[in-house]
């Protein structure tokens, strides 16, 4: 099962944060609210009509995830905070075993 790294960044500039293991097939969104990880609020459940399960994908992981597509881009506009270049909707990322460690950033809020 692969283990997913939910990280928030403190004042300090310091990353810590909760390690959740999800399933194969399951969505980092899906793993992240069974587990209930502060910071990901998924409002619509998963079917990409909001943008509050938006996560800062770590550097080291950005290369290795399947590119978003045309429809999450247009969804990622609407994040309440910076868009980054490794910004991505957490329910679009499906887990499998290829992603055990993935670090996932949590940005400051979701509102």
């Amino acid at each position: 099962m692969p283990i997913v790294h939910f990280l928030k960044r403190w004042p300090d500039g310091s990353l810590s944060g909760d390690e959740v293991e999800g399933q194969s097939g399951q969505s980092v969104m899906q793993a992240a609210t069974a587990a209930g990880v502060d910071g990901i609020v998924a409002e619509c459940g998963g079917v990409l009509s909001c943008a509050t399960c938006h996560v800062y994908v770590t550097p080291q992981w950005a290369d290795r995830l399947p590119a978003p597509s045309d429809d999450e881009l247009a969804m990622l506009p609407f994040t309440a905070v910076e868009r980054r270049d490794t910004s991505r909707l957490s329910c679009q990322i499906i887990l499998d075993e290829s992603l055990d460690g993935l670090a996932l950033e949590l940005p400051e809020r979701q509102y």
